[in-house]
């Protein structure tokens, strides 16, 4: 007898859940379908178990209300200030990020001229043989910054200049391009680039 009315009681616990866990599921599919609010619905068994706290009815005659109110908004406008702070920080950090992007970049830059001014140079002081001399030079000449060009042109005596620009406009025909010389031609001082147009029209050896 024991252990039935052991099993029995099982069984009545095993139902009552049950009924409860249909409950909460019926709960549930009328709030998700609207027709009524389960936190509305369920409040007061929540309140029972202490799940949740009753709010505190404001008080009209607190002398001290429209303080506590002010101190409220004060905070809410400092938590909102704070964020903004710390958005502006992290839009501060992405642009000094670009910043320095672009800084390395342009030192990339500078520093990969420097290299073919220095190979330019250097292919200037080493090769014996003109000809092959004056085209490696051609090459990397028109390989640098058009300023860079020029100025490299302005430091050489005029007939190495005219000899060398006769050595890039072959290239260019070769290759079925464009000649850049008449651009540097552009860019040096009006007499210079005078003086080498008129020896450049002469022959070679002139």
């Amino acid at each position: 007898m024991a252990r039935r009315k052991r099993g029995a009681g099982g069984r009545i616990f095993m139902l009552l859940l049950l009924i409860l866990l249909m409950l909460a599921g019926g709960v549930l599919l009328f709030d998700i379908l609207g027709v009524i609010d389960s936190r509305q619905a369920l409040y007061p068994v929540m309140e029972f178990f202490g799940l949740v706290s009753r709010p505190q009815p404001v008080n009209a005659e607190d002398p001290w209300l429209l303080d506590k109110e002010r101190l409220i908004k004060r905070e809410e406008a400092l938590y909102l200030y704070s964020d903004e702070l710390a958005s502006k920080d992290q839009d501060i950090i992405k642009k000094e990020e670009e910043v320095l992007q672009m800084v390395n970049t342009l030192a990339e830059k500078e520093k990969a001229q420097e290299e073919r001014e220095k190979a330019f140079n250097e292919i200037v002081n080493r090769y014996d043989n003109k000809k092959a001399n004056l085209e490696q030079a051609a090459r990397y000449l028109v390989g640098m910054e058009p300023a860079n060009s020029v100025k490299i042109l302005l430091e050489m005596d005029t007939q190495d200049a005219i000899e060398l620009l006769r050595v890039v406009e072959e290239q260019a025909l070769a290759a079925g391009e464009d000649s850049i010389v008449s651009y540097w031609l552009s860019l040096l001082p009006a007499e210079k680039a005078a003086e080498i147009q008129r020896k450049m029209v002469r022959t070679p050896g002139a």
